[in-house]
């Protein structure tokens, strides 16, 4: 255990549970309550008002994925503990009428995707020894893994790195998702969850949904009542970089509401600093309780040995413009680096 008076970071065989000033974080290395990347399921506490976040973990990360369709070949990529991957796609021509509603609701119709490398991080990977590095003015959590199997004619092996840095002061974390790729692709990119998720029966646990990239330069407020009924990704609240044009901000967030009073809390909000590394992204309900949150990066031509990352700003805020004011003072940045020295936001070239 260490403390240094405005962060006490203790660690065990399990998981490094971060507390700062502001914030509490659990980052599992094994046996996580719901997901193995990111910040914990319902750890994440905001101790200005004693709000936590609502879904299951935030900056959850997935598969390795490109553009088209593995109709091809999606029953052959299997993990070496037999697990499968064409559950969570759907071709043109499948016949299970399960499966494919399933794939509909969850992926939508209208852009295929296949799987690169897997396995899905967020609950097929093993246990993880993430590396703790403490500053004067911050703590971060580094965390790397391999893939460990892939797609016909594609080798394993690509290397995905996350970095957590919490800044001494702030209701936010910063964080960086980076890809090191064994393979080339026409158009990669990392899936992930920015924020995170939202578990809600009838917009209990929040009001609304701020995304900053629709509707105009002052993105759209969307009342929790337009999440009652699931819909597919590609029906509504929906982002393509190839048919939108790049927004000034990438801001998702929901405004938290306490379930025994109805009152509002503060906004949980993901900013991803550089709009244009955003691939895809949607804000959808699922059947059941979930609205999920998901978000692609990069979406670029990718050559083996050749590296591409997003940096994100994750947090509490009380009130949108708050998080326009974050949002301004660190744009532009895609990389993150952090050592004993310091901690620094990096831009890099975008390929295009």
């Amino acid at each position: 255990m260490k403390d240094t008076g405005w962060v006490r970071v203790s660690e065990d065989d399990r998981a490094v549970t971060i507390e700062t000033d502001r914030l509490e974080a659990v980052i599992p290395k094994k046996n996580p309550k719901q997901w193995m990347t990111g910040i914990e399921k319902g750890s994440f506490l905001d101790k200005a008002t004693g709000f936590r976040e609502v879904g299951d973990g935030l900056m959850v990360v997935d598969w390795l994925m490109e553009a088209g369709s593995d109709e091809a070949y999606g029953d052959q990529v299997i993990a070496p503990d037999g697990h499968g991957v064409s559950q969570y796609l759907w071709h043109e021509n499948e016949t299970d009428p399960a499966r494919r509603s399933y794939a509909l609701t969850c992926h939508g119709s209208s852009h295929r995707k296949r799987v690169v490398e897997g396995p899905q991080l967020c609950h097929r990977m093993k246990p993880v020894q993430p590396e703790v590095i403490r500053g004067t003015d911050f703590v971060a959590v580094k965390t790397t893994y391999q893939y460990e199997y892939a797609a016909p004619g594609r080798r394993a092996g690509s290397r995905w790195t996350q970095v957590i840095v919490f800044p001494k002061g702030e209701r936010f974390f910063v964080l960086m998702d980076r890809i090191d790729s064994v393979n080339d692709s026409g158009e990669m990119f990392l899936r992930n969850d920015t924020p995170g998720c939202i578990r809600h029966e009838k917009g209990d646990t929040f009001s609304e949904v701020y995304l900053s990239y629709l509707s105009g330069p002052g993105g759209v407020r969307i009342p929790s009542g337009e999440f009652f009924t699931p819909f597919p990704p590609d029906l509504k609240f929906g982002y393509r970089r190839d048919l939108n044009r790049t927004p000034e901000r990438f801001i998702r967030a929901y405004h938290l509401r306490d379930m025994k009073t109805g009152e509002d809390g503060p906004w949980l909000a993901g900013l991803t600093l550089e709009p244009s590394v955003v691939y895809e992204a949607w804000c959808s309900q699922r059947t059941g309780d979930i609205i999920v949150m998901i978000e692609e990066i990069h979406g670029r031509p990718v050559k083996a040995g050749e590296s591409f990352s997003a940096a994100h700003i994750v947090g509490y805020f009380d009130g949108i413009e708050d998080m326009h004011r974050v949002y301004d003072r660190h744009r532009g940045h895609t990389a993150l680096s952090a050592d004993a020295s310091g901690w620094r936001l990096v831009k890099a070239e975008l390929r295009s």
